[in-house]
């Protein structure tokens, strides 16, 4: 865990700074982008606004209460696609009422923070990397997609619509575009791509974000294609800010548009934020602690969010640039917050200049590099399965719903891996009279057993657990106990575990031998199955405990005395 020190002053204060010039032009086009599908006169300014208090006080809180080293916390694409769809649904609902738009999306930060923290309380936080990569691939490479599309109409001067499917049908009924608007577009991805080719040491966003700003000085751009004025200074909460009319709004509503929103933010937010807590790591070789992250990524967006800020999550662009730029410890975070505060005290006057074209143009470039075009190109040599949870996540995020996508998506991949994992178990199960054997190597420790009594002997190896995924193998091996068999010996040294459809199988399949006068001697259980198979009295109402041995030798012996006793 990383404590807050002045011994790497100098490092944080330039990797802050840095990490702030770089998050300045994405606050911004965050901002701007969740405000995008409404038609509001002031959305644009509105948006920047939200950007840039949401960047300011997660960036600073969740870098002092978190739990790695050098991370920067901001609005991110993907959080910022889930708060789109969040204000276009609530000014839909609310009559295009503003003031409950920027209150529900408030409440849903809100939400957010809470959730998070809870998240970090209950120490969710490791199961992160439970999530498979196609997961991952296709959510990320999905978002990537709506982030491009969102853009490609503000990149023309157009506004763009809402959902996905209005976004593709709409683009072969343009038929205007604003040219300038394009063109500064263009010259700002133009920038981005071509001029760390010049040198590294300068942000290209930032330099794209200036140059191509002045140079729509000089062109005819309408002021309804730029940012707008944003206001200027301290931000204040959502109760106490002027122009927010709390008399008109339905909060019965407002909740039930912020809450649903905010658990999906959380979600995501912590999956982005831990996963950018991995690569800080690996840069700086250190390790963070991902529950406190969660708790401090908690407070940063519930504060975020109680001052009408867009939510966010640790950012893995700026995170490295702060790395690289000599921020070692959570100052440099908080650095990065102070500098974002300095401008929006006082540099709300220039932004207003700069073309909404020109943000399309960063965020897609954004959009673009959050696609995995690596996975999409693995997708022939990977296993089908993979490929096919990867192709459903992505078309499910791009065409449904972010939240149903990684639902469905861990869904199916839990569902292929317990095939897997099934395949796997039942393929090591085995089922033969003793003396058979012979064909296969038997285990050492069978070849005691005496020759007389070896066709009356069934042994069956459970090699694996005895899962709900197994269950119908295990029942069938089980029914393959011919009819004369008198003994059948149970061998559990690599059964690990048991769940209650594989006690209910056992159970069963012991009372259908038992019935049959089958005697069952069952070895080497371990801990876990001894305690289910006791709980149920399967032991020792079923099988007497006598008849369970700790080393198969103890078996052996026990059938040679049984042997000894019969031929007297």
């Amino acid at each position: 865990m990383g404590i807050i020190t002045t011994k790497n002053l100098k490092g944080d204060l330039f990797g802050g700074i840095t990490a702030g010039i770089v998050a300045l032009p994405l606050a911004l086009a965050f901002g701007i982008q969740a405000f995008g599908g409404i038609d509001h006169p002031q959305a644009s300014s509105i948006g920047a606004l939200a950007g840039l208090v949401g960047a300011t006080l997660l960036g600073c809180f969740a870098s002092i209460f978190g739990g790695t080293h050098s991370q920067i916390s901001g609005p991110t694409g993907p959080m910022t696609v889930i708060t789109a769809a969040l204000v276009s649904g609530a000014w839909a609902s609310s009559n295009e009422n503003m003031s409950q738009v920027i209150l529900t999306m408030s409440l849903a930060g809100m939400f957010c923070g809470l959730f998070q923290i809870l998240f970090g309380i209950i120490k969710i936080g490791k199961y992160v990397r439970y999530i498979p990569y196609p997961v991952l691939s296709g959510f990320m490479s999905g978002i990537g997609v709506i982030i491009i599309l969102q853009q490609i109409y503000p990149l023309l001067g157009l506004k763009s619509p809402v959902l996905v499917v209005d976004m593709l049908f709409g683009l072969s009924h343009i038929s205007s575009i604003d040219i300038i608007a394009l063109l500064l577009g263009l010259g700002t991805i133009a920038v981005i791509v071509l001029f760390p080719y010049l040198t590294k040491k300068v942000p290209s966003t930032l330099v794209a974000l200036i140059v191509i700003t002045v140079i729509s000085l000089f062109c005819n751009l309408s002021d309804t294609l730029k940012i707008g004025e944003i206001p200027s200074g301290i931000p204040l909460p959502f109760f106490a800010k002027e122009g927010l009319d709390l008399s008109s709004v339905n909060w019965a509503q407002m909740l039930k548009h912020a809450v649903i929103p905010g658990l999906t933010l959380a979600g995501l937010g912590s999956i982005d934020t831990l996963l950018t807590s991995v690569v800080a790591d690996n840069i700086t070789k250190t390790k963070h602690n991902s529950n406190r992250e969660l708790i401090g990524q908690g407070i940063g967006n519930l504060l975020a969010g109680m001052f009408c800020g867009v939510s966010g999550a640790g950012a893995t662009m700026r995170t490295v640039v702060n790395v690289k730029s000599g921020g070692r410890t959570q100052l440099s975070g908080v650095f990065h917050s102070f500098l974002l505060l300095a401008i929006l005290l006082g540099l709300g006057s220039l932004v207003k200049h700069v073309p909404l074209s020109v943000l399309a143009g960063i965020l897609i470039t954004v959009g673009w590099g959050i696609i995995d075009f690596q996975g999409f190109r693995d997708l022939p040599k990977v296993p089908k399965a993979d490929a096919f949870v990867l192709m459903v996540v992505f078309i499910t995020t791009v065409f449904v719903d972010l939240l149903t996508a990684v639902g469905l998506g861990m869904v199916i991949a839990c569902v292929l891996f317990m095939k897997r994992a099934s395949d796997l178990v039942e393929g090591s199960y085995s089922s033969q009279p003793i003396q058979n054997f012979d064909k296969e190597n038997p285990w050492s420790d069978e070849e005691g057993i005496p020759d007389e009594a070896q066709h009356k002997i069934y042994i069956q190896r459970l090699n694996g657990p005895i899962f709900f995924g197994s269950v119908t193998k295990f029942q069938e091996i089980m029914n393959e106990v011919p009819k004369d068999a008198k003994i059948v010996i149970i061998r559990m040294r690599l059964v690990s575990f048991m769940d209650q459809s594989g006690l209910y199988a056992m159970e069963t399949a012991i009372r259908a031998l038992k019935d049959r006068g089958v005697m069952v001697l069952m070895t080497i259980i371990q801990p876990q199955p001894m305690q289910m198979l006791t709980s149920m009295d399967c032991i020792p109402e079923l099988v007497p405990k006598e008849h369970t041995f700790k080393t198969f030798e103890e078996c052996t012996a026990f059938l040679k005395n049984l042997i000894a006793e019969h031929s007297k």
